[in-house]
């Protein structure tokens, strides 16, 4: 099936070129189209053909999902895997690293949304499905579910979003009931604590231990904040603002460190991309560079590769990077590095992605990704040109389309000094 829909592709899309999928990722429509005609191509191929019962008896991972159509009414809804059990797999990205393409597209497919519309305001005082939904979210394991759907789905299409992961068809609720959940107590206390600000509330779980995938569904159904001002945030949204606020806050005190001594690269594999970081001595800058092949998802129609990059110095940025939250979340697996060391250092994490890359999953994999890095042993330098010659010799793209592609390779090349951009 995915060798069906990379062959099919370049036959029905038309757009502008394959920069413009890069900037866009079907969330804009660049392209002056009414829908993003890759993903109906993609929708039209990756859809089930079983019956989905109008009665669903399962156990949630918990998970769930808000959809940011029609804002600020929106569609929300628990996700609910066809199976019971331990079924926290379904939902936790940091459990997929050993995963096939094939296996999560599989068991993410099988995912059913049942969903209700609400208004965003409606977090500052739930009820309903809403409320049942957030008090399953503090369970610290799956939860028993029962629903009624409206429709019996035969052939539906999929979610396919290039931030958040995919999920199987959706249907209106017509009854449910969730089992007892054993809560976690620190996303209790958060949860039950209208006085606290989101972004500590955030930085809290994220301290306790708690998973960045649990903690963006807790901040997406608007279960941190002063209560009067919780809000729902569509997933979209809130994966890229979790992985921002959490960085941030760790950038903030790793600026205070000193630097790295030497040059160190990272290289990693996962999903059809290879990963190369370079850490390189001096005040903290970050850049994020990706390469996509021809016959990628956001690359489907070229015939040379394509690229997007952002950066940003040690004073931070205020716009939002051009790549979309692939970028906040390599940042946050960089933060967790420096901090783990103590040091600071200019990062420029680069990704190419190569065919086979046929369906976006989410950015956990990109974060995933770059922390499996970061969790190898460094090829260490004295000087930026070896580090620079070793980390292009581990890619397939030659050094000029790196020097090309990055802005903080030129400016090393140039020996300017990073922190004044």
């Amino acid at each position: 099936m995915l060798e069906e829909i990379s062959e099919s592709l370049p036959a029905i899309v038309r757009i502008k070129g394959p920069q413009i999928c890069l900037q866009c990722r079907f969330t804009r429509l660049l392209c002056g189209k009414p829908k993003c005609p890759i993903l109906i191509k993609l929708n039209s191929f990756v859809n089930t053909s079983k019956i989905i019962s109008s009665n669903i008896e399962t156990d949630s991972p918990p998970s769930a999902f808000v959809g940011r159509l029609g804002y600020p009414k929106v569609s929300f809804g628990p996700l609910l895997p066809l199976q019971r059990g331990e079924t926290a797999i379904f939902d936790e990205p940091e459990m997929w690293r050993n995963l096939s393409f094939e296996e999560i597209v599989n068991f993410r497919m099988s995912m059913v949304r049942a969903k209700a519309n609400v208004d965003i305001n409606s977090a500052s005082n739930p009820s309903g499905l809403l409320y049942d939904t957030q008090v399953s979210m503090l369970s610290r394991r799956p939860v028993y579910a029962e629903f009624s759907l409206r429709k019996v789905q035969t052939k539906s299409v999929y979610y396919i979003d290039d931030t958040s992961s995919p999920f199987g068809p959706s249907a209106g609720v017509e009854r449910y009931r969730f089992g007892n959940a054993s809560s976690d107590r620190t996303v209790e206390n958060v949860y039950y604590d209208g006085d606290m600000k989101s972004t500590e509330a955030v930085i809290r779980l994220y301290e306790s231990g708690s998973t960045v995938n649990s903690i963006q569904k807790i901040f997406s159904l608007g279960m941190v904040g002063l209560t009067k001002k919780r809000k729902l945030v569509p997933t979209r949204w809130s994966i890229t603002a979790v992985d921002d606020i959490i960085s941030k806050v760790m950038l903030d005190s790793i600026k205070t460190m000193p630097s790295i001594d030497l040059f160190h690269v990272f290289v990693n594999d996962m999903l059809g991309s290879r990963y190369v970081i370079m850490l390189l001595p001096g005040n903290f800058a970050y850049e994020w560079v990706e390469a996509w092949f021809p016959g990628t998802v956001w690359n489907a129609i070229g015939k040379d590769v394509s690229s997007i990059a952002d950066h940003e110095g040690f004073s931070g940025r205020k716009t939002y990077a051009l790549p979309g939250g692939c970028y906040y979340s390599v940042r946050l697996a960089a933060a967790e590095y420096l901090s783990k060391i103590r040091r600071q250092g200019i990062i420029i994490a680069l990704r190419e992605i190569y065919p086979g890359q046929l369906l976006p999953l989410g950015v956990w994999n990109v974060r995933e990704a770059v922390r499996q890095a970061f969790e190898t042993q460094p090829y260490l330098f004295d000087n930026f040109s070896d580090t620079l010659n070793f980390a292009v010799s581990k890619l397939r793209l030659g050094i000029d389309f790196w020097k090309r592609s990055s802005y903080l390779i030129k400016e090393m090349i140039e020996q300017k000094r990073i922190d004044n951009f």
